[in-house]
């Protein structure tokens, strides 16, 4: 047995209180007038033998009613750990509300056993104690220490949330908050430690006590809608445009006639029925007609119950009114190539000479082509560079009469392979790189009767493995007529032959000439976004359209909002910062004017309901200071809490046992005289 307050027991020399009563109370004798003394000497030696007893019997009892209140303040226990808490504490309690923490035991849902089993946390201890109440949001006023009241008032406040953190982020949340604290620091994690969020494998902080109080719930089964996404970059008008969805099945059975549907324009079509094998994910692709330019939203579902939080996908579109493509030419423009545009709707062509471009318009366009020039100044290479980088698309196409060294200027510093002499022989194409991009999905078969690009004169090109290069177009010899390079977020392709006719028949082959430009012009390793993910895109990119003025964006939705914004000149950085909190669709505005529509969904992270294995908890269990608790528990789990710090507390029996002495004397006193 150990005591709480060791010092209070001190005060048990107040012990000799009741000694010293009864040695000078008990010892005085009174005076009594008898007039016959016959029978004096046997009453006397009678009284005095009882009287003893009873005076003994009295002093024991208050010796015992003293030394049991002072036990009662020194507050002894029965340790049940290596290590009592003593003094103040700092308590950080993590309550999960996330979509999982929905799923019932016994027809209640978790966040409600959970908010229960905080209050209980939190009435274990004392109101000197301080305290702090977190959940995913990670909300500011979650971030400080409360006192009691309070604390019982956040929790009470506790709704789910789409946010979802892993737990080893909560945890860390939780010791920035309770650290440098002089009281003891001790963490309470409630959740159901789904695999998906538990990446706690290890605990080696020795200066705060973690505790982890795991929830269970019926095992539900669950399909999930998890991602949608175009299969082209851009989309276009009047195109095929196909949307790949993806769907998987978590639990450990086939799920059977799943329904996929798109509501889009107030129309909702099915889209097909799947089955789905145990712990499998299936990919279809569904077609999206878009008959106009402009913004378009969709909303994609699939039936399944009861999990519901991520049976819906909301995606926006953009189509863009047209595609702008600029050609610098050295002389005259190409007829070709002007021809070719003119028949394309939505492509707008616009030639201008080398000597004449505005630099600073370049980043307007979507594709801009090197047509035959001879040589690429510093400032146009600067800027081509910073238009590849911000993901736009250079073609160029390098005249035999080029300049060598500004040529290999700029495409070192593209970080592209180098020309290196010019090759007179007539050479012919003969393989396509049916799996890029620019190729994809152009020709069911490429056989004898489709005829490819020859040259009388290219360029030869250097073959440095490092440079990233990727082969398009390739002669019979093996050598490469068209290739590609990635930079940043756009792309160089090269032509190492000129676009001229006396060089190059590629102008006059509309097999590969017409889309090749088609496809390079929207081609982009930036996929245009589509939707958001809440608690993880807090990020928004748009084109910057503030021109002058006090101009704010804001985002409508359920509630209008002003997001943080970062002005990066043409393009503009919107921080939600946590403000968007349901799936759906929202617009961005500016000046009540809108810009864009936005789609938000929730996070997928939790459809898996797969939770931590018991060998996961147990092995964590075994790391210093860690509790598992065991959220099965009925009853009270205060008196469970005050036994894992304190061990079995014995005051209040102490108590009892000095009322019980109280009580002892007090019939003593009353029935004895009586006699």
């Amino acid at each position: 047995m150990q005591f709480l307050y060791p010092t209070f027991l001190w005060a048990l020399a107040a012990i000799a209180i009741p000694i010293i009563i009864h040695l000078f109370y008990f010892r005085r004798f009174k005076k009594v007038y008898f007039t016959n003394v016959k029978y004096l000497q046997e009453i006397k030696e009678e009284t005095s033998s009882r009287n003893k007893i009873k005076n003994l019997l009295i002093l024991l009892s208050r010796i015992l009613t003293v030394a049991a209140l002072v036990f009662a303040f020194a507050q002894p226990f029965i340790p049940l750990g290596d290590s009592i808490k003593t003094g103040n504490n700092a308590i950080s309690v993590f309550v999960d509300n996330s979509f999982s923490m929905e799923a019932t035991q016994e027809n209640v849902p978790l966040i409600n056993i959970a908010k229960e089993k905080a209050r209980q946390i939190v009435n274990a201890y004392s109101e000197e104690d301080k305290f702090q109440v977190l959940t995913h949001a990670f909300e500011g006023r979650h971030q400080r220490l409360v006192s009691k009241e309070d604390a019982l008032s956040l929790i009470d406040e506790i709704n789910i949330t789409p946010s979802v953190r892993p737990l080893s982020k909560v945890v860390n949340r939780q010791k920035q908050a309770i650290s440098n604290q002089e009281e003891n620091e001790i963490l309470y994690l409630i959740s159901d430690f789904q695999s998906s969020i538990n990446d706690l494998s290890t605990y080696t902080d020795t200066t705060a006590e973690l505790n982890l109080l795991p929830l269970q719930a019926i095992q539900e089964k669950n399909v999930s809608l998890d991602s949608v996404w175009l299969e082209s970059p851009v989309p276009m008008v009047n195109q095929n445009n196909k949307l790949l969805v993806r769907i998987t099945n978590h639990s450990d059975e086939i799920a059977e006639g799943v329904r996929l549907s798109m509501l889009k324009d107030g129309q909702e079509k099915p889209e097909g029925i799947f089955n789905i094998p145990a712990r499998t994910s299936v990919t279809d692709t569904i077609n999206m007609p878009l008959l106009k330019a402009g913004w378009h939203t969709a909303e994609l579902q699939i039936s399944d119950y009861p999990i519901q939080f991520d049976d819906k996908f909301f995606i926006s579109v953009n189509v863009p009114e047209e595609i702008n493509i600029l050609s610098i030419n050295d002389g005259l423009q190409n007829r070709f190539l002007t021809a070719l545009f003119k028949g394309l709707n939505s492509y707008n062509l616009t030639n201008q000479n080398q000597n004449k471009v505005d630099y600073s318009k370049i980043k307007d366009f979507d594709l801009v082509i090197l047509n035959d020039i001879r040589d690429i100044s510093s400032g146009l290479a600067a800027e081509l560079d910073n238009f590849i980088v911000n993901g736009g698309n250079v073609l160029a196409f390098p005249s035999v009469n080029a300049s060598q060294s500004s040529y290999n200027n700029f495409l070192n510093n593209l970080g592209a392979n180098n020309l290196q002499g010019i090759n007179k022989e007539k050479k012919s194409v003969s393989a396509i790189n049916k799996d890029e991009f620019i190729f994809k999905d152009v020709y069911e078969y490429v056989g004898r009767n489709i005829t490819l690009p020859t040259t009388n004169r290219s360029w030869k090109l250097s073959n440095y493995q490092n440079r990233g290069q990727e082969s398009l177009l390739r002669y019979r010899d093996g050598s490469n007529y068209l290739v590609k390079y990635v930079r940043g977020t756009g792309h160089l392709y090269l032509c190492t032959s000129p676009l001229n006719n006396i060089d190059n028949d590629l102008s006059q082959n509309a097999e590969i000439f017409v889309p090749m430009l088609y496809k390079m012009a929207i081609a982009s390793t930036k996929t245009q976004k589509i939707s958001y993910t809440i608690g993880q895109d807090e990020i928004i990119e748009a084109e910057n359209k503030i021109s002058f003025g006090d101009l704010v964006y804001k985002i409508n939705g359920l509630e209008e909002f002003i997001p943080g914004q970062t002005n990066l000149g043409n393009k503009i950085l919107l921080d939600v910062n946590d403000q968007v909190t349901k799936d759906g669709f929202y617009s961005l505005n500016l000046d009540n004017i809108k810009i864009s529509d936005l789609s938000f969904n929730y996070d997928r992270k939790e459809s898996n309901m797969m939770v931590s294995s018991t060998n996961k908890m147990t092995k964590l269990a075994e790391s210093s200071n860690v509790n598992v608790l065991d959220g099965s528990l009925k009853a009270d789990f205060s008196s469970y809490i005050n036994e894992k710090d304190k061990g079995i507390v014995l005051w209040w029996w102490c108590l009892i046992l000095a009322l019980i002495f109280l009580a002892f004397e007090t019939l003593l006193l009353r029935i004895w005289s009586k006699k």
